[in-house]
């Protein structure tokens, strides 16, 4: 018995941390399902997802002791999935990770149960928002955009999609409904017959 990942990609001001905390708030037992917490070195109040913090000394620790199923570095930050993940996945329990676009490649040779999410969002979208957040400079803005666009066109066949464009409550849904479609046969079956 062995669950599925759900690896959610997206570029940053895709609502990727939205919808993973509007999810979280929703996910039922008989959903089979966990979000799995980010281990990141950035501070907890920085960034507005509900991860773990960690020094990079004790991240390093972590990390040379076996504790991360992934691990990866970006924008000047170690970040890791705790190897909580295999145990639950063993349970035959799904998992929805909020991952890097970067390790993609590496998380789906290491997990053949993984499934691809990308959260769309409309150019002209996501530069808006990118834009009200306020964190960089127009031309970082449109770095980020030709980078997300770059990605886009080298993803697997196999992706699903969530559409982020429109009210939050509708993406969430429709992550819901994607966890709900993957929740274990015995676990639809004993559902369908209430």
């Amino acid at each position: 018995m062995s669950g599925k990942l759900l690896y959610l990609v997206g570029a940053s001001g895709s609502g990727k941390d939205s919808l993973l905390e509007g999810c979280r708030q929703r996910l039922q037992p008989n959903h089979c399902c966990f979000v799995a917490h980010r281990y990141i070195t950035r501070a907890p109040n920085v960034g507005g997802e509900n991860h773990i913090h960690l020094s990079p000394e004790e991240f390093d620790m972590r990390a040379t002791m076996g504790m991360f199923a992934m691990q990866w570095y970006s924008h000047d930050y170690s970040y890791g999935i705790g190897s909580e993940i295999d145990n639950w996945l063993a349970k035959g329990i799904n998992v929805v990770i909020n991952g890097s676009r970067e390790y993609l490649q590496i998380a789906m040779h290491a997990y053949p149960n993984l499934i691809p999410v990308l959260v769309e969002v409309d150019e002209a979208i996501l530069q808006q928002r990118l834009i009200q957040r306020g964190r960089e400079t127009e031309a970082e803005i449109a770095k980020r955009l030709n980078r997300h666009r770059q990605f886009v066109d080298s993803l697997p066949e196999n992706i699903m999609l969530i559409d982020n464009n429109a009210h939050l409550q509708e993406g969430v849904d429709a992550l819901l409904k994607l966890i709900e479609s993957l929740a274990p046969d015995s676990v639809k079956a004993a559902r369908s017959t209430h």
